[in-house]
């Protein structure tokens, strides 16, 4: 995401947090991460960091589950393009995604 960010000042990420069931943690992260607010803390969450406990009651993580669960999003990462594609899997920012969204 920084890379595209880097270069093409047209496009944002709207970061949802979806934990999948088969990372333990990862529920209780997401919502330590959204309580906070911070950017740092997912990044440190991805490195495997520990990371402090959450600070606020939040559903925001719930809500993100079920809403995944109803556009059929089932693998992470997963981007929803602008026109509603939903693109499961990681992607490369200059060999895969720039010939995905071209011009958007």
């Amino acid at each position: 995401m920084k890379k595209i960010v880097e270069e093409r000042k047209d496009i944002a990420f709207l970061i949802k947090l979806y934990p999948l069931k088969m990372h333990p943690e990862a529920y209780e992260k997401s919502k330590a991460i959204v309580c906070e607010k911070s950017l740092a803390l997912l990044e440190d969450a991805h490195a495997k960091k520990p990371i402090p406990k959450a600070s606020c009651e939040t559903t925001v993580i719930d809500e993100n589950i079920k809403t995944g669960g109803a556009t059929g999003i089932n693998s992470l990462p997963s981007l929803v393009l602008p026109d509603g594609r939903v693109l499961p899997g990681y992607k490369d920012a200059k060999k895969r995604l720039f010939g995905i969204i071209g011009n958007q």
